[in-house]
C-alpha cells in the first residue's frame, strides 16, 4: 500500500499483567499479541513499521527482528509522546500513518484496511477506529456532526446526559495523515493531572484548525478489545481460537468439539481431517487432509502427512508421512521422521529417529538417536541403549530386518539387511545382513531347587 506507514505501540511496561514478562509479548493462541498486530499490518503492504518500545525492548526487538523499525520512549510520557518518538523515522514523509497499540491482536486486517479506505474517502487529517459496545459505561463517546464527522471526544464524566446515550466510542486505534499528525503532536500540552501527552488531544488540535476528522465504526466490537490484565488476556485467547476453529472448519475441517480443540494462528490443516475433542494444535504445524486426530493429541511445529492417524498422542518438532498411525498413547520427540504407511504403536516413544516406510514399532518400545529402514519390524519391549552416561551413539536399523521382543540394542551398533535379533537378546556387536543374531544366556532349569530355599 503506496505511502502507508504504521507506529506500534508498545512501550508500556503493563504492569496490570503482574507479571515479568512484557505486556506485548503475552501470547494469544500461540503468538505475542505485538505479532499479530504486525503481521496483521504487514498483510496490506505498509511500506515501514515503527515499534515503539520501552521496558522490554530488547524481547521485542528479539521477537519482531526485521519486520519492523524500533523507536525507543525511555520514559513513558502518554501515548503521544509515544507516537513522537517515530519522528526522526517518519516526520518527513508524506502518506498515511496507521497508529495502533500493540496489545490489541484481534483487530482485523480487513478492517485496517476498511478504516484506511474511509480515511481516504473522507479527505480527513484523522479517522478513528470506533466500536459500538451494549454498555459503553466509562469508555469516551464519539460526537459527529451533521455531517458524519466527529465534533469532539468526550469522556464519560464529562458526558451530558444525552450525550451518554451514545454508544460509539473511541477504540484507541488512528490514522492520519502523517505531516499533520506530526506536526500536531509538537503542539500537544501535558497540562492534565497526570502530567502526560495524550494521543486524543491530537484530534482536538486538528479540530481547531479546520481539519476534518472521520470515524469508522466496526460491525465487531471484539476487535478493539485491548489486554490489560490476564481477564482481558482470556477473552482474546477465547475470541481468537474461536475464530480459528470457524476458519478451519468452513475450509472443511471437521471438529468434533469446537470449544474444547486449541489450534494455534499459524497452523495449516488440510480438507476432510477431523479432529477429535481436547486436540492441542501448536506453533506452524501443518497437517494434511483426510487425517484423523485422535481425542487428546497434542502436536507441535510438526508436519503430518496425508489420510494419517494421530491417537492420544504427542508430536513434537517432527515430520510423519502419509497413511501412518501413530498411538494410542505415542510419544514422538523432536526431530523425527516417520515414513510412509508406518505403524508407532501403543506406549512406543521415539527420539531424534528416523523410521523408513512400512517400518512397524508396534508397542512399548523406545528407539532413541535410531536409523531405521524400510519394511522393518521392531517387537515389543526393544529398546536402543544411546546413552552411556557420557555420550549418545547412533543405532541404525538395515531395511528388512525384524527384531525380536523385549532386546536391547546397545549403540553403537548396526542391525544389517533382512537380519534377525532374537527375542530378550542383547546386541552388543554388529548383525551381518541376512544373519540370525542370538544374545542371550542359554536356559538352565535346576529341578529340586526350590525345596533347598526352605522358604517354609
Amino acid at each position: 500500500m503506496a505511502n502507508t506507514y504504521a507506529v506500534v505501540l508498545a512501550a508500556g511496561q503493563g504492569t496490570r499483567m503482574k507479571s515479568k514478562l512484557y505486556k506485548v509479548l503475552h501470547p494469544v493462541c500461540g503468538k505475542p499479541m505485538v505479532e499479530h498486530v504486525v503481521n496483521h499490518i504487514q498483510e496490506l503492504g505498509a511500506e515501514r513499521i515503527v515499534t515503539i518500545v520501552g521496558h522490554g525492548a530488547e524481547m521485542v526487538q528479539e521477537q519482531l527482528g526485521n519486520r519492523s523499525e524500533y523507536a525507543l520512549q525511555e520514559e513513558q510520557l502518554g501515548t503521544a509522546h509515544a507516537v513522537l518518538q517515530a519522528d526522526s523515522v517518519l516526520g518527513n514523509l508524506e502518506g498515511t500513518t496507521l497508529v495502533i497499540c500493540g496489545d490489541t491482536p484481534l483487530i482485523r486486517p480487513e478492517t485496517i484496511q476498511a478504516l484506511l479506505q474511509h480515511h481516504q474517502e473522507t479527505s480527513a487529517k484523522a479517522t478513528i477506529l470506533t466500536g459500538i459496545p451494549e454498555d459503553p459505561t466509562g469508555y469516551g463517546r464519539i460526537i459527529r456532526n451533521a455531517e458524519g464527522h466527529v465534533e469532539r471526544i468526550v469522556e464519560q464524566k464529562d458526558a451530558s446526559s444525552e450525550q451518554q446515550l451514545v454508544k460509539e466510542i473511541n477504540s484507541g486505534t488512528y490514522c492520519f495523515d502523517n505531516k499533520a499528525l506530526f506536526d500536531a503532536l509538537k503542539l500537544v500540552k501535558n497540562e492534565n493531572v497526570q502530567g502526560e501527552y495524550y494521543l486524543p488531544d491530537v484530534i482536538e488540535i486538528l479540530k481547531q484548525q479546520g481539519d476534518i476528522v472521520s470515524a469508522y465504526a466496526t460491525s465487531d466490537f471484539e476487535e478493539t478489545l485491548g489486554v490489560n490484565d490476564r481477564v482481558a488476556l482470556s477473552q482474546a485467547e477465547s475470541i481468537m481460537r474461536a475464530r480459528i476453529v470457524e476458519k478451519h472448519m468452513r475450509n472443511g475441517v471437521t471438529i468434533i468439539n469446537p470449544t474444547n480443540t486449541y489450534i494455534s494462528a499459524d497452523a495449516i490443516i488440510g480438507s476432510d481431517t477431523v479432529l477429535q475433542p481436547g486436540v492441542m494444535i501448536e506453533g506452524s504445524s501443518e497437517i494434511a487432509g483426510e487425517c484423523i486426530i485422535g481425542p487428546n493429541s497434542h502436536i507441535v511445529d510438526s508436519k503430518i502427512g496425508d489420510r494419517t492417524t494421530i491417537h492420544s498422542s504427542v508430536v513434537t518438532k517432527s515430520v510423519i508421512g502419509s497413511d501412518t498411525a501413530v498411538g494410542p498413547f505415542a510419544h514422538i520427540r523432536p526431530d523425527s521422521e516417520v515414513g510412509n504407511e508406518a505403524k508407532i504403536g501403543n506406549f512406543v516413544e521415539i527420539k531424534k529417529t528416523k523410521l523408513g516406510n512400512q517400518s512397524k514399532v508396534s508397542h512399548l518400545s523406545y528407539i532413541g538417536d535410531a536409523q531405521v529402514g524400510e519394511r522393518v519390524n521392531i517387537g515389543c519391549g526393544t529398546i536402543t541403549v544411546n546413552y552411556d552416561g557420557k555420550n549418545k551413539f547412533l543405532t541404525t536399523i538395515e531395511d528388512d530386518s525384524f527384531v525380536g521382543c523385549n532386546s536391547n540394542l546397545v549403540a553403537p551398533v548396526t542391525i544389517g539387511e533382512g537380519a534377525y535379533v532374537a527375542a530378550g537378546s542383547t546386541i552388543t556387536k554388529n548383525v551381518p545382513a541376512q544373519a540370525l543374531s542370538i544374545g542371550r544366556a542359554r536356559q538352565e532349569n535346576k529341578e529340586g531347587y526350590v525345596k533347598k530355599l526352605k522358604l517354609k
